[in-house]
């Protein structure tokens, strides 16, 4: 290396991969940068370069120079053997700049310390390492039978599982190739198995994840929601917590969404259509990407939701891996997986696409409805997404306007119709807040037909846009299930 190669190096001034001190009196603030280039995506760290005029000075370096950098490398655990260059300065005769170029390691690996000590790179500023971050870095430089997710979870069985959930991801496996066609025969014991939730007969942490029914011993089974008004976190209009499984949670943050995003309705053939102002699909995906891709062996991590009038952020702790950025992330790319039992499973269920496609989606799903593509940002303990959204949308309670006595199950003028007001008042209050699913509805009606049951309830309602579907690409869907629309929201608060 020359001394013209190192001023193109140094020409963009410190970054997240570059670091610069004068002499090696800064030996020791140096090595804590070295440690976090090691941690984060590599760097450059030269002695000898002033940082604010990147002036290349120089410094003498003699044996007890090269014998001080050495010490303090050795500090750097796990052992790592660095190249280190002494560059001669043309200019200055006995005078040298040091360079050490430092290559990061798979994200896989070890995490390095300094002086028992773990640091990271954020921009161009060095920090300690979080805990959890730390942890999690253990965690996955260990094997796998040594990572959370495929850790033994004692005191749970099958019986502990809701099959229902289950066989209803597998449905869909096979119906889209995933699986094989006779899994739809087997035992759930057999098909948890084949998922690969067990070890030696014993169910992982990951079964508990995805199908846990009472997920009370998981407190980081955790979704935080709320509608803030404004634009900021100063003001709570809606704030709640769900705690659950993959699927309880997901359930629970699409029927936020459709508490307080605006739907728009059109009539397609012989029904009514109602639409998100930020697609679906697209909140779905990025959901569903953050309650697979957090940190599940911290006990205090979870999911976030954050509603504001401009935008939605959808938020998991944890952090990219690291053959990705948040400038990269829209790029084509492979599937780094956080947890790769978890991702397997939603793989081979078909709510996780492989090979990671589901940004790709997401941006497709914002360019189809005319809206900004969604943002990707992380800082130390966080990963989140932003869809703007269209317009302000300032919260405001619309006050319910008066229906068409003639039509409306508002004004029954018979006792027939008085009836059929306090079924569809009945109907409304069960999907209530959270949704549910057509099994939850028939049983809360206590009725049995199911076809009868589509015909008088879901279907007129879907055609009234009083409610919608949660999977409304795929009407039969074995995960289906139904909100309450603006409009049937204000119907139940009338009726």
């Amino acid at each position: 290396m020359t001394v013209e190669d190192v001023k193109v190096i140094i020409r963009g001034d410190e970054t997240r991969t570059l670091e610069m001190k004068k002499t090696t009196g800064e030996l020791k603030d140096g090595m804590r940068s070295a440690c976090a280039f090691l941690n984060t995506a590599g760097g450059w760290l030269f002695f000898g370069i002033a940082p604010t005029t990147l002036k290349i000075l120089g410094q003498e370096v003699t044996d007890n120079t090269r014998k001080e950098i050495a010490r303090e490398i050795a500090k750097l655990e796990p052992l790592i053997d660095l190249s280190i260059e002494y560059i001669d300065l043309p200019d200055r005769s006995g005078y040298q700049v040091i360079a050490i170029n430092l290559d990061a390691p798979s994200y896989w690996d070890v995490p390095y310390t300094y002086d028992n000590k773990p640091y990271m790179r954020i921009e161009s500023t060095t920090v300690v390492m979080p805990r959890d971050i730390f942890e999690d870095r253990l965690m996955r430089s260990k094997s796998n039978r040594h990572k959370w997710e495929d850790q033994i979870c004692e005191g749970i069985t099958i019986a502990d599982l809701e099959e229902q959930r289950i066989r209803g991801g597998v449905r869909l496996g096979v119906e889209r190739g995933r699986m094989p066609e006779s899994s739809l025969m087997e035992t759930t014991e057999s098909l948890v198995e084949k998922l690969k939730l067990t070890t030696n007969g014993k169910l992982k942490n990951a079964a508990a994840a995805l199908f846990l029914r009472n997920t009370s011993q998981f407190p980081q089974f955790l979704l935080r929601m709320a509608r803030f008004r404004g634009n900021d976190k100063m003001e709570f209009i809606d704030n709640q917590r769900a705690y659950g499984n993959f699927f309880t949670l997901l359930d629970a943050g699409m029927a936020f969404f459709f508490k307080h995003l605006s739907l728009s309705g059109k009539i397609v053939g012989f029904t009514r259509e109602e639409k998100l102002e930020i697609p679906a699909e697209a909140l779905r995906e990025a959901l569903t990407n953050a309650l697979c891709h957090r940190m599940f062996h911290s006990t205090s991590s979870s999911v976030g939701i954050a509603i504001y009038d401009d935008r939605v952020e959808i938020e998991n702790t944890g952090h990219l891996p690291d053959e990705l950025t948040v400038e990269t992330i829209k790029q084509s790319h492979h599937s780094f997986p956080q947890n790769p039992t978890i991702a397997d499973v939603l793989f081979k269920t078909t709510f996780l696409e492989n090979w990671g496609s589901g940004v790709g989606r997401m941006v497709d799903a914002c360019k189809q409805a005319n809206l900004p593509e969604p943002e990707f940002n992380q800082n130390a303990a966080f990963v989140w997404v932003t869809f703007n959204r269209a317009t302000i949308q300032p919260y405001n309670r619309t006050t319910p306007q008066p229906h068409n006595p003639t039509s409306s199950p508002l004004n029954p003028t018979t006792s027939k119709d008085n009836n059929k007001a306090q079924k569809l008042k009945k109907f409304l209050s069960i999907i209530g807040e959270n949704g549910a699913n057509l099994k939850m509805l028939m049983e809360g009606m206590h009725l049995r037909d199911r076809k009868s049951f589509v015909n008088n309830y879901i279907n007129p309602n879907l055609s009234e846009g009083y409610i919608a579907m949660l999977y409304p690409e795929i009407p039969n869907h074995p995960m289906q299930s139904y909100y309450l629309t603006k409009k049937g929201r204000e119907l139940l608060e009338q009726l």
